[in-house]
Formats: structure tokens, sequence, C-alpha cells
């Protein structure tokens, strides 16, 4: 038998948890360990590379990246470079960007809220933010800079109008129109095609099927409207650049991916990103069965069945596009937790406060090791991870962190019986851990990711005056790192202004750095984090003497450029 519901208020939260309780749970969860780190490598740095030089070099219309073009679509970095002004005078370039992913984070978690509400009642709508928070791969998502997290905003406001439409048919068309906008302009075509199925059941499912399509066409149009407002000023300023920009979106598309295997790949990243949404939702599927064929089911079902598909036919398995695949689970979740029995509810209940209360020790404990040196092995693995690194003790850090681990003891022992208890727990367990890893592990884990003292140490072995450099192998992120630390710009090696380049920054393979000596180029500077310890994470500088004699022998040495720029959704 199901849980009886408990929602009599008691020492701890009342469950559900409502205004404030849930305000204040879901306000630390997203801005805590939001800011107060250097931009990491991959899709963040590329992120803040591409808002910063928006913000700083004044590239709104045609994002760049390091004075390269970046076709891209814009509005997660329109958002993120107005943060970057707005918030200049208090914050540093990159955390004020981040603010952005923190912002659609927020209105994610509240059109979740909307969503639950109005298709499965208000009773256990809040399991719905809950549910969603406490997912594994939002969390790690949503402390970055992220461009999916619009989208994944966006999702979530389509999937609110689709369900609102047949009760407030006014409120539902514009909503839609503008979440099917944005889902454009923040991650390009996939969002926008993840939506159409669940749009279609809609229409199907409408009891006023000549009037929804009405309304859906009035939707498009205002789609279409905000797409235009990018698209049109695009294509009359740069051409090439909005030519560029769709191979890059219709690329994926017309080359279709080993599907089946890459839905297992899916499925198996799915056991770990979407815990405990996943399970959840298959419960509530079986608890359902027999009511597969209506909306509540059927609606959140067919988007995930739909956005999977196209996610395994045309994307590389990746954690950024799984993004999308989540609010359809957590709609699904919800009448999972309403309806999980007596004794699975207990046990995913005692499973989440023991597991997060054991990674709590561990993280005190590891703690320990890195600012005091005990237990002195651990110490020693600390430092053999991350050599050179020197813990320091924060009063303001621990305290926090031993505020926030009593509330999780105090938590625990006092919130009230009820269905929703173990999904609370859950979401509370980890907050619980990634503040702790903010508040303690923050200085071991950024000292192991920064590129910042990198950056400083070219900059420094860089001539005073530089025509240009040539880079090989370089990633996307390290390049927005070097030129957002210290404004340090490259060309690709295969451009026509490489051939005018005295000097080549790569990140190199043995066999690639003796090719270019031979050629006639001679190393001058070797960089590399500590941890970087395989010879292909060093980066390396090269200076040439003669233009004659290596003006055509870089294009001669078979050095394959880095395949950043590859799709990121």
């Amino acid at each position: 038998m199901p849980f009886h519901q408990n929602t009599a208020r008691f020492k701890g939260i009342s469950l559900p948890p409502s205004g404030w309780a849930l305000a204040i749970l879901l306000s630390l969860y997203i801005f805590t360990g939001l800011i107060g780190h250097d931009p990491w490598k991959h899709d963040d740095a590329i992120t803040i590379g591409v808002a910063f030089d928006m913000a700083s070099q004044g590239h709104w219309l045609l994002p760049q990246l390091a004075g390269q073009p970046y076709p891209d679509a814009p509005f997660y970095y329109w958002i993120a470079a107005s943060f970057a002004k707005l918030f200049s005078w208090l914050l540093p370039a990159h955390d004020a960007i981040r603010l952005a992913s923190g912002l659609f984070t927020l209105l994610a978690l509240e059109f979740i809220l909307l969503a639950a509400r109005e298709l499965h009642g208000k009773e256990f709508s809040a399991a719905g933010p809950l549910v969603l928070a406490g997912s594994l791969g939002f969390l790690f998502h949503a402390h970055e800079a992220q461009p999916m997290l619009a989208a994944l905003t966006a999702h979530t406001a389509a999937y609110w109008a689709l369900i609102l439409l047949p009760r407030q048919p006014r409120l539902a068309m514009p909503v839609l129109g503008a979440a099917l906008g944005v889902a454009f302009l923040a991650n390009g075509v996939l969002p926008v095609l993840a939506l159409i199925p669940a749009i279609l059941l809609t229409l199907l499912l409408s009891e006023h099927r000549a009037n929804d399509a009405l309304r859906l066409i009035g939707s498009l149009a205002i789609a279409l409207i905000l797409c235009a407002l990018w698209l049109l000023p695009a294509t009359l300023t740069a051409p090439d650049y909005v030519a560029d920009f769709w191979l890059n979106e219709l690329a994926g598309l017309a080359k279709p991916l080993a599907a089946l295997h890459n839905l297992g790949r899916y499925l198996n990243l799915l056991l770990w990103y979407a815990w405990p949404a996943m399970p959840l939702a298959a419960w509530a599927l079986w608890a359902r069965r027999r009511q597969l064929g209506q909306r509540p089911i059927a609606l959140p079902a067919l988007a995930f069945v739909a956005t999977l598909g196209l996610l395994a036919g045309f994307v590389e398995t990746s954690s950024a596009p799984a993004l999308l695949l989540l609010p359809p689970l957590v709609l699904l979740a919800v009448p999972g937790v309403a309806t999980l029995r007596r004794g699975a509810a207990n046990a995913f209940d005692w499973f989440g406060m023991v597991t997060f209360t054991f990674f709590t020790a561990v993280v005190w404990v590891a703690w320990c090791a890195m600012v005091f040196g005990w237990p002195e092995r651990l110490a020693r693995q600390v430092v053999r991870i991350e050599p050179g690194f020197v813990g320091n003790f924060s009063l303001v850090a621990t305290a926090f962190a031993a505020l926030i681990t009593l509330a999780w003891l105090w938590l625990i022992v006092t919130t009230p019986r009820s269905p929703m208890r173990g999904t609370m727990h859950w979401m509370c367990g980890v907050s619980l851990f990634w503040m702790l890893l903010a508040a303690l592990w923050m200085p071991w884990i950024d000292y192991g990711k920064t590129y910042r003292p990198v950056s400083a140490s070219l900059a420094k072995a860089l001539p005073k005056n530089v025509d240009c450099i040539a880079n090989v192998n370089l990633p996307n992120a390290t390049l927005a790192i070097f030129n957002y630390f210290d404004g340090i710009t490259t060309v690709p090696q295969d451009s026509d202004a490489s051939r005018h380049c005295h000097l080549l920054l790569m990140q190199g393979d043995p066999k690639d750095a003796r090719a270019l000596q031979a050629a006639g180029w001679h190393p001058v500077w070797l960089g590399h984090r500590p941890s970087d310890r395989h010879a292909t994470d060093k980066l390396h500088l090269y200076r040439r003497q003669s233009r004659a004699t290596s003006a055509d022998a870089l294009g001669d040495i078979a050095i394959s450029d880095s395949q950043d720029n590859a799709v990121r959704r």
C-alpha cells in the first residue's frame, strides 16, 4: 500500500516542502559553488570565452571565441555577457557569466514545478523540482557555464505550456511560442525537434483540435519572429557566418549514427545521470500501466522516448544534450513518488540518508588530510594527485561546512514521515554533498583544473611585439582560457594568416614535436598543469627563424587539428 501523506507540521520542514522552505533549499542548491573558481576546461571555459568576448569586444550579433568566428546560437551568451557587464564592479567576469546558469536553473526548477502541478495536481507537485535538482547529471551542469541550460529551461516552459493549453490557451500560446524561440536561439535545431512529438500528441489528445491547432500555429509564428530577430540581421551582416551556423546545425542530422549502439550508451549514462528520476519514472509507468493512454502519463512518456531516439540517432553520447531527457523523466517520476509502496519508500529514504552521511564523513576526513596532513596516507595521496598543492584553513568555509552538516543531521532526525521524505532527503543530500565540496574542497579542485598559472607563464614567454601565433591541436577551451586570462589570441594553422606567423603554439604529441623541429621550428616554452602527466596534455611554444624555410612547412606536417568544434549539443 502507498504511504498515507503526512503534511502536519513537525519540528522539521513540513512535507511536501513549499513556500520559503522550498525556495531556500533550491537557492542554496543553485548558487553554492557557482562562483569562486576559475574557468574549467571544456564547455565552462568555451562558454565563458565566448561571453567574455561578447561583453568586452561587443560581438553581440556574431559570437566569437578568442578572435575567431564561433557560429553558435547566441541566447545564453547574450544573458551571460549582460551579467558580466552588470556585475563587473562586484565579481570577476567568469563568475558573473556563470550567474546566467543560476538564472536558467532557477527558471527550469520553477517551470517544472508549474508543469508538475498542472499535470498531476498540487499535492505532490513539489516532487518535480526536488527530483530534477536531485538528478546527478543536472547538478553537474547547473554549476558551470552551459548553453544547454537555456534549452532545458525552454523545454520545461514548453511542457508547462502544452499541459496548460486546454485550461488556459491564451497564456499557453505565447509561453509555448517563446519557449520554442528560446530553444532555437539557445541551442539551435535539436531542442526544437525534440519538442515536436509532444506538440503533436497534445494536438491529438485535444478535445478542441481545430482551435488548438490554430493556437499552436500562433505559437509557431511567435517562435519564428523571435528567431528572425537574430537570423535576419546576422544574415544581412555576415551571410557566410550564418551559412556556417546552418552547416554546423544540419551536419549531424545529415549523418545518422549507429542508433542502437548510441542508444545503449545513453541508457547506460542515464543509470547515474538521471538517478532518482529514472527508477521513479519506471515505477510510475508500472503503477499507472492501465492509464498509459491518458495525458499525465502519455505526454511525458512520448516526449522522453522521442528525445531519446533523436539523441541516439544524431548526437554522440554526451552529458550536456542528455539534459533534455530530464524534464519528461521528472514529470513521469512525480506520480512515482506519490505511489511508492511503504517498503520501497523506506528503502529509498534510508539509502539516501546513509549514502550522503557516509559521503559527508569522507569529505571531512579528506579535508583534514588536505589542511592538517592527517591521516598521513591520505594526505600523501592528495599531494600525489595534485603535486604542489598546499591546503589552508579558512574559518568562514569551515564554519559554513559545519553549519550545513549540522543542518543535515537535524533534517534527517526531524523530517516527518511522508511519501515525499525519501525524495526530500535525496535532494538535500545531493545539495549537502555539493556544498561541502564547494566549501572544503574547492581550493584543491580549482588548483588542479585552473589554467591561470599556465596562461601567465605563456604570456611571460612571449616576446613583447607578437605579430601572430599559429595554433595546432589546441582545443577551443584552451584557446578561450588563454584569451580570457592574458589576451592571447592565435590563428588556425591551416589559415592563410598562419603563413606569416613566427610563433606556433601546440598541444603536443611527441611525434608532432619532432616533426616541427625537423621543419625548422625551435621550442621556446613548455607548459602544463601540475596534474598533466601525459605528453599529449602538455603545451609547446615554437619559434621559427626563417619565413622562407617554414612558410609552407607547417602545412606539410601531418598534424590533426582538435575536434573541439564538434557539436556541443
